[in-house]
């Protein structure tokens, strides 16, 4: 079975993804995300993909919090709307971290819970996915997990764990004003 570092941004996201893919792929997920707005969220989200992963047995790496990598590379962007030109720029940022330790660690292909959001566009995700692992030398793993109700699963699997659900992305420019 082939290793895939699975990047994940949320507990929530994670879960359609993970059942979707277990029987394929012997899974660790990579949680990476220096977008996240405060180390209070980054730390609740971080929380609640460990206590999930731990209830379905999938490891979990960490690779700290550090919002000013977010900050330098969507440095111009901050005005941008909300799936605009700065999305891509960072989710260039966190896979190219992943596909680097996805190397470093020996595993055969890298992915993103990302594509299972329907506020995310999977072809830009795998678009830059795909160019990251051609410029890194892993394999990329596509995905669409919206698709076949994957959102739907996902907010169905976040009840059963009483996960929690944030109503944004992580960043604070995509934060809804209510």
């Amino acid at each position: 079975m082939k290793k895939l570092l699975l990047h994940s941004c949320c507990g929530p996201c994670s879960t359609q993804v993970i059942d979707f893919l277990k029987n394929d792929y012997d899974i660790t997920i990579y949680y990476y995300n220096p977008n996240i707005d405060t180390d209070k969220e980054y730390a609740h989200r971080l929380a609640e993909q460990k206590r999930y992963c731990s209830i379905v047995g999938v490891p979990v790496l960490e690779d700290g919090y550090n919002p000013e990598e977010f900050y330098c590379r969507v440095k111009g962007l901050e005005q941008e709307k909300e799936g605009g030109a700065r999305c891509p720029v960072c989710f260039r940022l966190r896979l190219e971290k992943t596909a680097d330790k996805a190397k470093e660690l020996g595993f055969d292909l890298f992915g993103t819970t990302l594509t299972v959001s329907p506020h995310k566009n999977s072809n830009i995700i795998n678009s830059v996915g795909n160019a990251v692992g051609e410029e890194k030398g892993v394999q990329f793993l596509e995905g669409n997990y919206k698709k076949q109700d994957g959102y739907k699963k996902s907010i169905e699997f976040s009840k059963k764990y009483n996960l929690y659900r944030q109503n944004y992305c992580g960043c604070k420019y995509s934060k809804r004003v209510d």
